[in-house]
């Protein structure tokens, strides 16, 4: 389907939603960036892993890149509150492979900055890390941390400043500290962070279809209309 007949489709999706509800979506998609993501490390937690989804779609990020190299990643949907439908989730599982390694790869392929949330061996402190580029960061599960090869990747390692006995916050504030801090250095500058507009293009589409209730038969009947 080409750009022009997606934008036909959405279109007419979209006349089935009320106004105050298409002009949500177009709030939220004019906030979301692929400037910064994340990178999920074996977080088998289910509170925590559901916590942080739903901090990078609030902070507007799309993409999460989840790795499941030794633990399964579940969602408690009570915590999570459907954050996981909206966003792009990128599962790295497959058996017998190095699936951090992988997802490594891939994001310095996309032009990421690899920078691992750690309370030990930091470069700077979240308050001196500054936005460059683009970003990815890195967090691995309670207690254990990021793996030694996701460390040993990682071009900058960022620590969030802490004044008392405990030595690190939990897992999901952790994430919510990180992402609050970049979103605003991101939204404070002149760069162009956000979609493009096929990008929007794809998301509306995506996010109409699963609004609208019979979407596919709606969109079945309008395509062989157009024949």
């Amino acid at each position: 389907m080409d750009a022009g007949l997606k934008a036909e489709v959405a279109a007419h999706l979209g006349s089935f939603l009320a106004a105050e509800r298409r002009n949500r979506i177009e709030a939220v998609l004019a906030q979301r960036t692929r400037c910064l993501t994340a990178m999920l490390e074996d977080i088998f937690q289910p509170h925590n892993a559901s916590a942080v989804l739903r901090s990078c779609e609030c902070f507007g990020l799309q993409d999460v890149h989840i790795v499941e190299q030794r633990y399964a990643y579940r969602v408690n949907p009570a915590v999570a509150l459907g954050a996981s439908q909206w966003l792009d989730l990128f599962h790295y599982r497959d058996p017998g492979v190095n699936n951090t390694a992988h997802c490594l790869e891939a994001l310095r392929g996309a032009g990421y900055t690899l920078v691992a949330a750690t309370p030990n061996q930091h470069d700077c402190l979240l308050d001196e890390l500054r936005l460059e580029g683009r970003m990815a960061i890195l967090l691995g599960t309670e207690e254990e941390g990021l793996s030694d090869q996701a460390l040993q990747a990682a071009q900058v390692r960022v620590q969030i400043p802490m004044y008392g006995f405990t030595r690190s916050f939990n897992l999901s504030v952790s994430a919510a500290l990180i992402l609050r801090e970049l979103t605003r250095q991101l939204r404070a500058t002149q760069r162009d962070w956000g979609l493009s507009e096929a990008e929007k293009l794809e998301l509306r589409l995506k996010w109409y279809r699963r609004d609208v209730r019979g979407s596919e038969l709606i969109e079945e009947r309008f395509l062989r209309s157009r024949q």
